[in-house]
């Protein structure tokens, strides 16, 4: 597949190396010369998703990656999401849409149909843009996944896309992991490769200078950049959750988030997670919910599954205790639907027929269905006699009926006039289908006012989204040689 489109590939050594971020600065610095450039990845894996304008489902780092382009994401962008719901298996969406479930051996025979998704969606890029920054998934040395691939090579050489490898050399062994994922490509997959870029740099650039001229003398290859650490930098992940970070004492309010088996968008969290007034912790297996002011239950793959797993680890009764003790507990998507009466599953969307029962503190009855809800949506929520705008998008299965006489109010109303959530009757706790319901400081402050703090310093996270994309963009400008590359694109001005 050829056109006068130019696209370059970035591959990672390993998972984590900074293929998203890098994908993501280089789309910046080519929109800011003037180019048409989008962001492509053919196959990702990732609980973290975001809705596109017209309705469809990819990976939530597309998306960044869109607004890093200047342009509007859409399901061409990443072809092929799956969304693990078990240890072997995931629901699989092309184009935006869920297809089915299938297992990993299943789906490994399914890539070679997924391929063609994958190739039509490139080609429709193609015909927009004239740049395709195009994003690889975990390693290409990965032997035993190379046949059928069309995450990483398989798609270098269907599309004719050079390639450059790029690894963190903060994780140790950065030469090893260059020079051997180079060694374990094919011969043709080896000159695709047209350089590497070395991650997270800090010291002395001298001091790395001779292990530069041995790998450029060992492979052939150009490094074509070492970028360095970026301290503070913080851009949406696209799947691994951010360590706990270490705040002031005299913080204004301490969340905890329990971390579930299928966490899903837990990026909800980023808004909060970065306000200095905030202690946000992430609380993992065999850790308590407690020393907090808010629980916030976050979105799940398999909810039901993770509503057993929630009581295994006596969440529950931390929950219940930290209400009984004045706390408030908040509920987003399969958090939300945790919190009501019961979780019906008639079809077996999750797994096998049957209901779960929920955590009885919402009035309400949930019931899964196959059809899946995607939406961006705007309203107003009302909390505590205050209203503040709200801009946040849906993704989940299932329909959440309120019990008749429950006592509770609707917490949202959307533009077109539905109504989302509820605020439990003694209004400790509430839950919502939305994402991103905090990234709006008005929304995320008068939350965090119902839960008990006061004079919260306001924090623009839409702006340090900005902030961050700039900041790698300005990296790879100083530090990045693309002229062996794309040479006429740096021309641009």
């Amino acid at each position: 597949m050829k056109s006068k489109t130019q696209a370059l590939m970035v591959q990672g050594t390993t998972s984590d190396a900074g293929k998203s971020v890098l994908v993501a600065g280089i789309c910046r610095v080519l929109a800011r010369r003037g180019c048409r450039v989008a962001p492509f990845k053919p196959q990702n894996m990732a609980l973290n998703s975001a809705v596109t304008a017209d309705g469809g489902e990819i990976g939530r780092a597309q998306a960044v990656q869109a607004l890093a382009c200047g342009i509007e994401a859409s399901v061409h962008m990443n072809p092929v999401l799956l969304k693990p719901n078990s240890d072997t298996g995931a629901q699989v969406i092309l184009q935006g849409r869920a297809l089915s479930n299938m297992e990993a051996q299943s789906y490994h025979d399914y890539k070679k149909v997924a391929m063609d998704t994958v190739l039509d969606s490139f080609g429709r890029l193609q015909n927009d843009y004239d740049y395709i920054v195009v994003e690889g998934a975990g390693s290409p040395a990965e032997v035993n996944l190379r046949e059928n691939d069309i995450a990483n090579m398989g798609f270098a050489e269907a599309a004719d896309v050079p390639v450059i490898i790029i690894a963190d050399i903060d994780k140790g062994g950065v030469f090893a992991h260059l020079y051997g994922t180079l060694v374990l490509l094919s011969e043709s997959e080896q000159s695709r490769v047209k350089g590497f870029v070395i991650n997270r740099f800090r010291g002395d650039i001298a001091l790395l200078q001779s292990g530069l001229d041995w790998l450029e003398e060992k492979t052939g290859k150009p490094v074509l950049g070492v970028i360095p650490y970026l301290h503070g930098f913080d851009l949406e992940a696209e799947d691994a959750i951010m360590a706990n970070q270490v705040k002031a004492e005299q913080t204004k309010l301490k969340v905890v988030v329990p971390v579930f088996t299928r966490i899903s968008n837990h990026t909800d969290f980023d808004a909060l997670r970065l306000n200095p007034d905030i202690d946000l912790r992430y609380a993992g297996k065999g850790e308590k919910l407690q020393h907090a002011d808010l629980i916030i239950l976050p979105g799940s793959k398999s909810t039901c599954a993770d509503l057993e797993y929630l009581r295994s680890q006596g969440w529950d009764k931390d929950i219940q205790r930290h209400i009984r003790l004045g706390g408030k507990v908040m509920g987003i998507c399969g958090g939300y639907q945790m919190l009501g009466d019961w979780i019906h599953d008639p079809d077996g969307v999750e797994g096998n027929p049957g209901s779960s029962k929920g955590l009885g503190l919402l009035n309400m009855v949930t019931t899964l269905t196959s059809q899946k809800q995607l939406t961006n949506v705007k309203g107003n929520v009302y909390l505590n006699g205050d209203v503040a705008r709200v801009t946040g998008y849906e993704i989940h299965v299932g329909v959440s009926t309120v019990t008749e006489h429950s006592g509770a109010a609707p917490f949202i109303v959307l533009d077109n006039g539905s109504k989302d959530g509820l605020v439990s009757e003694c209004g400790h706790i509430l839950g919502t289908y939305l994402h991103g319901i905090f990234d709006e400081f008005d929304t995320a402050n008068l939350i965090c006012r119902w839960a008990g703090a006061q004079g919260l310093q306001e924090y623009d996270h839409v702006a340090s989204k900005e902030k961050a994309i700039n900041r790698i963009a300005d990296a790879i400008e100083e530090h990045m040689n693309f002229e062996p590359l794309w040479e006429n694109a740096f021309k641009v001005k």
